[in-house]
């Protein structure tokens, strides 16, 4: 039986994003309004900036570069003020954006950059190594890579005053004739089987569920819970959907002042709060645990803060009341993935408070329900797997068809993988996963991708990866259970240099932190499916 939002269903306008963000009548800011700051160095961009500049990067992709509508830009960059006026510059054209995370070595730039059919790239000086080696090995010019710190190159103008105001002053429309369809963002999604998968999101995804999301961003009394008096502070990455879509996009629609942090940093993250009076923080699980547990915080004030906003990983119930207690900020939970660009579940800020662990309701125009597990007992009758489907659901996958079928049930509803129910309130509660994901710090781990590697390694035999607890609330290292290849090469010497035979060839946040255990057989079914539960069983026996 399908589950309905509760909520009325919201109008979804046929245009494309940029013209959504920079050109829509209903706008309720002014232009001079500081929609970007940079924490490090207090540089900002005002609405009038952001336009500027990503309207002359669009025309200086196209001038160039030669860019097209559909031509694809990768990005390799950390988060920094300047990326998101140079997506929208992209987006300004009809070309589509590629985020990548900028911790990817030059092996696994080269997989994204043939996939995508990236035109050129975008990076950082910090990156840039890896990210030349990269286009040379896909064949992409070394023209082609900007660098957007480097001031000697004359591609990226971050001085908005340096662009004549009169250049950009009529309205502008980018050749996007069919929203629906027309090709977004291009972001990859780790699977739990193979490469990456390309997930294409089209305009009408993002723009549906940035209209979506604000819908329900109210106090009970009516009133808004953001608008453009409200500071945000920014941290999680922008290559992700999350970051993406719900910070750089929305922060932008809101009209926010989105601080903006290459990374996290609890000192800095508190210090900026204290000093600058933000008023909404993006987090995720682990960052809540050193909000609720750390000592340090207690030295600032942090009264500004309406809401934190978690994502990418579940929230445990006890987390939630200690961040209550002991600092008086409350946290909502949202849901989504990549696939739905990405939010379909979110709670209110009265919910965050009433129905501390859930994920929150539907949002409107979003319909779900939840599906018998193939081949399992449910833990009880409520529980199935969540399918969802909306206007911000995705296209499918780029240049997999055979993903895409699967992905999707014949009725037209995305198999999430992700297992859970509803209560007699319309919360949906997430409780395990089929996929079989690592989420490291809100980031995932594929077990078959370093399963992969670690096959070529002398001593493996055979390998199962499965993730253990790390302490860390909603996070899970990677373990790696290994039958020898030998009996004698079962040693602690062995087991350190197959961690390091892996570290050379990953990103970081892949890194085999749960250590390698040797045990005699992998357990698998009879179609030789590896049995993961049972090695999470044999790692809580030894607890």
């Amino acid at each position: 039986m399908a589950s309905y939002s509760p909520y009325p269903e919201v109008t979804v306008p046929e245009t494309d994003l940029w013209s959504f963000l920079f050109q829509r009548p209903e706008r309720t800011f002014p232009d001079s309004n500081v929609i970007l700051t940079d924490v490090a160095t207090n540089r900002s961009y005002t609405f009038s900036d952001a336009r500027k500049l990503s309207l002359n990067f669009g025309r200086t992709l196209q001038s160039k570069f030669n860019f097209r509508k559909g031509d694809v830009l990768s990005a390799v960059s950390g988060n920094c003020i300047d990326l998101p006026p140079i997506i929208w510059g992209a987006v300004s054209i009809g070309a589509v954006v590629s985020p990548l995370n900028p911790g990817f070595g030059a092996a696994d730039l080269v997989h994204y950059f043939k996939d995508a059919g990236t035109k050129a790239v975008v990076t950082q000086k910090a990156q840039y190594e890896a990210v030349s080696k990269a286009a040379r090995d896909a064949g992409l010019g070394q023209d082609r890579i900007i660098v957007i710190d480097d001031a000697a190159q004359d591609v990226w103008q971050a001085d908005p005053a340096a662009i004549p105001d009169a250049a950009f002053a009529g309205r502008h429309s980018p050749p996007v004739t069919n929203p629906t369809q027309d090709l977004l963002f291009l972001v990859y999604s780790s699977g739990t089987t193979g490469l990456p998968k390309g997930v294409m999101l089209s305009h009408k995804n993002v723009v549906a569920n940035l209209v979506q999301a604000a819908a329900i961003d109210r106090y009970a009394d009516g009133k808004m819970l953001l608008d453009h008096t409200d500071k945000a502070l920014a941290f999680l990455p922008f290559f992700h959907i999350y970051g993406i879509t719900g910070i750089i996009s929305a922060g932008l629609f809101l009209g926010l002042n989105t601080f903006v942090m290459p990374r996290f940093d609890l000192q800095t993250m508190c210090q900026t709060v204290h000093n600058h009076r933000i008023t909404y923080v993006y987090v995720v699980p682990p960052v809540a645990l050193q909000l609720a547990q750390n000592p340090l915080v207690d030295k600032y004030d942090l009264r500004s803060i309406k809401l934190l906003n978690s994502a990418a990983a579940p929230l445990s119930v006890e987390l939630i009341r200690a961040l209550h207690q002991k600092r008086g900020i409350p946290i909502r939970q949202q849901y989504g993935m990549s696939e739905t660009a990405p939010c379909t579940h979110s709670q209110t800020y009265d919910e965050s408070k009433e129905y501390p662990g859930a994920v929150g309701r539907l949002i409107p125009n979003v319909t779900a329900k939840f599906a018998p597990i193939a081949g399992e007992t449910r833990r009880s009758a409520k529980e199935g797997e969540l399918w969802v489907k909306g206007p911000n659901v995705f296209l499918g996958y780029h240049n997999n068809a055979a993903a895409t079928t699967e992905a999707f049930s014949e009725d037209g509803f995305y198999k999430t993988g992700d297992v859970g129910y509803e209560d007699d309130y319309g919360n949906f509660v997430i409780t395990d996963r089929i996929k079989e994901l690592i989420k490291y710090n809100g980031f995932q781990v594929a077990p078959a991708e370093l399963e992969g590697l670690l096959l070529g390694h002398p001593a493996v035999g055979d390998c199962a990866v499965v993730g253990i607890p790390n302490g860390q609330a909603g996070s899970e290292v990677p373990r790696a259970y290994v039958k020898a290849a030998k009996p004698e090469l079962q040693n602690e010497a062995v087991a350190s240099e197959i961690v390091e035979f892996v570290k050379a060839k990953v990103v970081n946040y892949k890194q085999l932190r749960g250590g390698v255990v040797f045990i005699d057989e992998i357990p698998r079914n009879p179609s030789g499916k590896i049995l993961r539960r049972e090695l999470k069983k044999m790692f809580a026996s030894k607890i």
